[in-house]
Order: C-alpha cells, then sequence, then structure tokens
C-alpha cells in the first residue's frame, strides 16, 4: 500500500490511533524527561528549582520558530502530497528547515548578546537568576539544532511517518535523562550539568532526524537546491500558515513569563510551584495533544484529496479520544495531588501553593479536547485567520486578561485560578468556529 493509499483509505479511527501512538510515546518520554529534569534540579534547592520554570519559557520561544516552520511547511506538505505533487513537498520541506536553522541561530546570537537582561525579563528573582543564566547558555548553543529538530519532526508527522520522529526524540529524550545523574551529580556540575545534557541531547535528536531525511525515509527530500532564495512566496506561505503555531507557542512562552513575574512576587515557593504545576498539567495534556497530530496529518492529506466525509469523521474521532485520555490522566492525578507535587520538591509551601492549582487546572481540561481539535483542523487545513484566532485565544485573549484581573482580586488564589479559567471560556467560541468550518464544506467527496 503506498503511503497515498494509506493516508485516505484506511479507516479512520484505526489510521488516528495508528498516526497518534508514535508521537504519544515521543510526549510521553519527552515530557517524563522534562519531569526527570526538574526533580533532579529540585534537589538543588527551591531557586534552582524556579530556574528550570524559568528556562522552560524561553525554551518555548526556540520551539514557536521550529514549529512555525515545522507546522507551516507540514500543512503545505501533507496537502501536496493528497494532490500527489512531491515536487512542492520537497521544496516546502527545504524551505523549511533552512528557514528554522537560521531563525535558531539569530536567537543564538541575541541571546547570548542579552543574557542577563533575558533571565530577568523571563521573570527571575535575584536568587533564581545565577541559576537561569548558567541553564539558558546550553539552551543557546543549542538553539539553531532544536529549532530545525521541531521543525523536522513535525514535517515527518504531516508525512504520516510519525514513528521516524519519534526514534529522533526519544533517543535525545533516554540521553538526557541519562546524562542528568551524571553531569549534574556524578561530576559535580549541579545545574550546569543539566544544560549540557539538554545541549548534548538536541544535537543528537538533530542528527537522527537529519539521517531519515537523507537516507530517503520520507516522501519529501532535503537539499540546499531546493531551498526557495529568489522567490519569496514559498517561505511567506510558509510563515503565514505556520504563524498559528508561532502565537501559539509564543504565547506560552509570554504567559509562563507573565505567571512567573506574577509568581514571584509571593517568592521563590510560589515560582516553583506554578512551574511544577505546569509540568505535570503538560503531561497529562500531551497525551490528548499527541492524538491530536496524529489527525493533522488525516486532515491535511484528506483535504487535499477532497475526501470531505473522512475530514469529517477524523474530526469528531479524534476529540472522542482526546476527551478520553486527557479524563484518565487528570483522574490519576487529582487522587495523588499532594504526592505529585512533593515528587519534585519536598517543601511544604511549595506543595501547598501546588496542589490547589493543579487541582482546579485538571478539572478544567475536560474543555481542552474539542478547542485542541479545532484548531489543528483549521491549520492542516491552511485555514489561516481561523487557526491565528484559535491559537490566540486560550493562552492570550483570554488568559492574559484573567491572569491580571484575578491577580489584582485575589493575589496567589488568582494566579492559581487564571488558566483554568481561561480553559473553561475558550470553549464556547471554539465550538462555534468548528461549526462553521463544516457548514462550509462541501458534504461530499469530490
Amino acid at each position: 500500500m503506498t503511503q497515498y493509499e494509506k493516508m485516505t483509505a484506511t479507516p479512520i479511527p484505526r489510521l488516528i490511533a495508528t498516526l497518534s501512538v508514535p508521537t504519544i510515546i515521543s510526549m510521553l518520554v519527552t515530557n517524563i524527561y522534562n519531569l526527570v529534569d526538574t526533580a533532579f534540579v529540585g534537589r538543588l534547592g527551591t531557586s534552582a528549582s524556579g530556574a528550570v520554570g524559568i528556562v522552560f519559557g524561553f525554551m518555548a520561544i526556540i520551539q514557536a520558530f521550529g514549529f512555525m516552520f515545522g507546522q507551516g511547511s507540514g500543512s503545505i506538505i501533507s496537502r501536496a502530497l493528497g494532490a500527489r505533487d512531491t515536487e512542492t513537498a520537497s521544496r516546502t520541506a527545504s524551505t523549511g528547515c533552512f528557514g528554522s536553522f537560521m531563525c535558531g541561530a539569530a536567537i543564538t546570537v541575541i541571546g547570548f548578546a542579552n543574557i542577563d537582561r533575558i533571565v530577568f525579563a523571563l521573570g527571575s528573582t535575584e536568587t533564581i537568576a545565577p541559576y537561569a543564566k548558567t541553564y539558558i547558555s546550553f539552551i543557546l548553543a543549542a538553539a539553531p539544532f532544536m529549532a530545525m529538530s521541531f521543525t523536522m519532526n513535525n514535517i515527518l508527522r504531516y508525512e504520516g511517518k510519525a514513528a521516524l520522529g519519534m526514534i529522533g526524540l526519544m533517543t535525545g529524550a533516554i540521553l538526557n535523562m541519562a546524562g542528568d545523574p551524571i553531569f549534574m551529580f556524578a561530576m559535580h556540575m549541579g545545574i550546569a550539568g543539566a544544560g549540557l545534557s539538554t545541549c548534548l541531547s538536541q544535537i543528537v535528536s538533530f542528527g537522527i532526524l537529519l539521517g531519515m531525511f537523507m537516507t530517503n525515509r520520507t516522501e519529501s527530500r532535503l537539499s540546499l537546491s531546493n531551498v526557495s532564495r529568489h522567490n519569496i512566496a514559498l517561505p511567506a506561505n510558509i510563515m503565514a500558515t505556520g504563524f498559528p503555531s508561532l502565537l501559539r507557542q509564543g504565547l506560552n512562552s509570554f504567559t509562563t513569563v507573565l505567571l512567573n513575574t506574577n509568581a514571584a512576587v509571593y517568592g521563590d515557593a510560589a515560582v516553583a510551584a506554578m512551574s511544577i504545576v505546569s509540568r505535570i498539567s503538560f503531561f497529562v495534556i500531551s497525551i490528548g495533544l499527541g492524538i491530536g497530530q496524529g489527525f493533522q496529518p488525516v486532515s491535511g492529506f484528506n483535504y487535499g484529496a477532497k475526501k470531505y466525509r473522512r475530514l469529517r469523521q477524523g474530526y469528531k474521532t479524534t476529540i472522542i479520544m482526546m476527551t478520553c485520555v486527557i479524563v484518565f490522566g487528570a483522574s490519576i492525578v487529582l487522587l495523588n495531588l499532594e504526592n505529585m507535587i512533593g515528587l519534585f520538591r519536598d517543601d511544604p509551601e511549595v506543595i501547598g501553593i501546588g496542589t490547589r492549582a493543579l487541582k482546579l487546572q485538571m478539572f478544567s481540561l475536560i474543555c481542552l479536547p474539542p478547542c485542541m481539535s479545532t484548531e489543528m483542523l483549521y491549520q492542516s487545513t491552511g485555514r489561516r485567520l481561523g487557526a491565528t484566532l484559535l491559537s490566540a485565544l486560550r493562552n492570550g485573549l483570554i488568559f492574559i486578561p484573567a491572569l491580571l484581573i484575578l491577580t489584582q482580586l485575589r493575589g496567589l488564589s488568582g494566579i492559581q485560578e487564571a488558566q483554568p479559567v481561561a480553559q473553561v471560556l475558550a470553549l464556547p467560541l471554539t465550538v462555534l468556529l468548528g461549526w462553521m468550518f463544516f457548514r462550509k464544506l462541501p458534504n461530499e467527496d469530490m
């Protein structure tokens, strides 16, 4: 069976499940690494634990550019492959990867030139800043490789070959988990060891993912000769299509910084607690997100092939599957709230702040499946305006005012409540946009 036949003829539930499993495994392993990293660094003290949350916001900026080029390229590639146009797919992949690497290099140069200002802008306190500065130096060194790795992984997913991306990401994450105790404790490098481990593992992942494209395992091919240098139309199309991802990831970074700066008023324990809550919450969300990312190539391929009934079925199936796994994951966390926080920082103040915030987050996650599925639907089918609005909605247009207002009205309690409130309020508009999309879509295949 050819890749085209697989994507346009395999029964939808089986196809989404097949494409989701490698992505879910990749995201789980990556997030397990993030949690393990937080736990290891937590042994160095509350300030060091807070530094991980600070730098996590900066890493989201690198991820934002990688996702912009990856999701933008991937959406175009999947629709091109659905229309059986491999030449456009290869030109798009090459241009997207080159663009993300150059953006990562720019982040490295600008970051090192402004490192002191960056760590405080990200929400560091005076005690957290030295740890954050050390850790972020290694992240800056790896930025070009990280950005292009995110792009390559997204292209692989949109081609329907998420298993290849899983190999690269899992290898890096496993090396990172193994490297943390070696560099941090066996070699007595402290938080610098955590940064070095992250840097080296990201470069290894980059090499493995690049190898997938260079050994003819993909539908699209990477080549400098395929990079669009003189025609601005293709890079502009990639960036415009991927802009919702840049906006989404950028807002994630900005809101993390905003959350940290507001929490910093209440001390290092509040910063550390909210950082831990964010990590645990994203671990649960990532399972559902993996299913949504399995839906994206199905959506793009079948939209490009004009198989609209499969697109409708895929959307409904994705929401149902997402809801099941998120409810299951949230239930496990709710039954072990204090123990979950205590795993990462055995500090009564951190546990007290984190437990309430985590409980509210878990209850509000039931609103996420329709929101994430609709956002992915719009982007994978090239509906830029709707995708941009959906990307800005939950983590920007609603969350930022909610955080600022609730913090003024309720102090630390408002910081704990802002994200759950934003997730609940985003649901009605998302449902409306989903209905509008399918109302305009032809009922029959063409």
